[in-house]
């Protein structure tokens, strides 16, 4: 499956700065208890996120001390929308959406209201999503008029975290939040938060009003560990009302955003086979003895772009360019350049075989250096005149004339994805890659930009940029 990009990727005067990358492997949380019981009918929460796995819980807000007792803003492992007050064997409230939310690539935003003054009952709980309400249930249970749930009050508040002391028990999401906005005693709307642009699409704008007691705005613009204003829960409301962060890192905060998507791999692949992703899908592991792959969430017919790829290890595996016919054509099978991280060479290939086509190379490709764990790799691909360029920790590989000519299909415009590539065979251990599109989940030591945007090891080469929504309007 190509996916060409996320909804939500163009912005407006308003800019969203940062985002919290939250890795399931890692079991990160941000917590807050509340000092003081405040309004529990009626609330506001809003935010934006990023699902990056179909099979993935993305719990946004919870109360949950056991099984019995839930209260929770979710999108189930299915990608439904769910809210939920549970007092064992009842359900106060459970809604349900028909609607799931399974695109890796798209940054959405979500409008959660509990008002349960209402006199009508589905006006007690409502969605909006992207602007549009949500009126569509598998599952419509309201609470009933003056309800009060758990959420507002002083107990646990949790985000990613499931925290249950039997069944599944305690566990993850893997997801991206940004701009997260928690409104106590007043029932908002979603154009509080958003707005349409010219051609229709959902963007963020400022939100100018009050908070309440309890409430909070998350930006995550700060890296401490700390439930203050410099951690990286830190309430910029006026409140301090500050989460504390747990198994969480600077690495963690992002420029990937709802207002500049950046690329990641896709975990929806039809490819990916055995092989799994982490850390919002830019840490690819294969698994021993088995094929798989997969390719950046956006793919590009113009203009030029870097990327950087960790080699955690050196085990069986390639990295480089594919298009979209070899995708379909080949499927687990390379269509494009590669470079062998085990061998150290590049190779060319069409319609799955090594072509003689780069300059300098030969049937078995272009012999140039060997990796060692930890060395970064550097693709830079010029989609504009086909040709691409791979460097070793800071050093060019190949000359302009290397490679990238058998992705010349006549005429086609063809969409060019950064890959990554399991190569193990039987007894071989399990390759781990970890990609840079300009957002890595790993400490940069230097620290280069594109010129404006990313976050890079190595200085991108003059002209080129980091694969995300800002410079495809600029350059795509």
């Amino acid at each position: 499956m190509i996916s060409i990009l996320g909804a939500n990727s163009v912005s407006g005067d308003y800019e969203v700065s940062n985002s919290v990358r939250f890795d399931k492997g890692s079991s990160p949380d941000l917590t807050r208890t509340f000092s003081n019981n405040s309004n529990k009918k009626t609330w506001t929460w809003s935010g934006w996120f990023k699902n990056c796995i179909g099979a993935n819980e993305v719990n946004l807000l919870r109360y949950s001390p056991d099984d019995n007792t839930i209260d929770n803003i979710v999108i189930s492992s299915s990608g439904n929308i769910q809210f939920q007050i549970r007092r064992a064997p009842t359900n106060h409230a459970y809604l349900n959406t028909n609607q799931v939310l399974r695109d890796p690539s798209a940054w959405y935003h979500l409008v959660v209201v509990l008002d349960t003054t209402q006199s009508t009952d589905s006006n007690r709980v409502k969605f909006y999503l992207n602007g549009n309400q949500i009126t569509s249930f598998a599952n419509s249970i309201y609470p009933d008029q003056n309800h009060e749930g758990a959420i507002n009050s002083n107990v646990e508040h949790t985000i990613c975290k499931f925290r249950e002391t039997g069944g599944a028990g305690t566990r993850y999401g893997d997801f991206h939040l940004a701009e997260n906005h928690f409104i106590d005693g007043t029932a908002k709307s979603p154009t509080d938060f958003g707005e349409f642009d010219d051609n229709g699409v959902w963007i963020p704008k400022e939100y100018t009003g009050s908070y309440g007691s309890n409430g909070y705005y998350l930006e995550f613009k700060q890296t401490g560990t700390s439930a203050n204003s410099s951690g990286i829960g830190a309430d910029t409301s006026g409140n301090d009302n500050h989460f504390t962060p747990t198994n969480l890192a600077a690495t963690d905060i992002t420029e990937d955003t709802c207002t500049n998507n950046f690329a990641t791999l896709n975990s929806i692949d039809g490819s990916l086979g055995s092989a799994t992703l982490a850390e919002g899908n830019t840490d690819f592991t294969g698994a021993n003895g088995s094929a798989g792959r997969s390719i950046s969430t956006i793919g590009v017919t113009q203009g030029k772009w870097y990327a950087e790829f960790k080699i955690k290890n050196t085990h069986k595996s390639r990295i480089g360019i594919i298009d979209e016919v070899g995708y379909a054509r080949n499927n687990a099978d390379n269509d494009g350049v590669d470079y062998d991280t085990p061998n150290g060479i590049i190779y060319t290939y069409l319609n799955g075989t090594d072509n003689d086509t780069g300059d300098n190379s030969s049937s078995s490709g272009v012999d140039v250096t060997n990796p060692s764990a930890d060395d970064i790799l550097g693709v830079a691909l010029d989609a504009d005149n086909e040709k691409v360029r791979f460097f070793l920790n800071g050093n060019a590989l190949t000359s302009d004339g290397d490679g990238f000519t058998p992705l010349q299909r006549t005429g086609q415009g063809l969409f060019k994805f950064f890959h990554v590539r399991d190569g193990s065979g039987s007894g071989d251990d399990e390759p781990n890659i970890i990609c840079n599109f300009g957002n890595p989940p790993y400490s940069i030591s230097s620290g280069n930009t594109d010129g404006k945007y990313g976050n890079f090891e190595y200085a991108p080469p003059s002209g080129y940029y980091a694969l995300c929504t800002k410079r495809l309007a600029e350059f795509g």
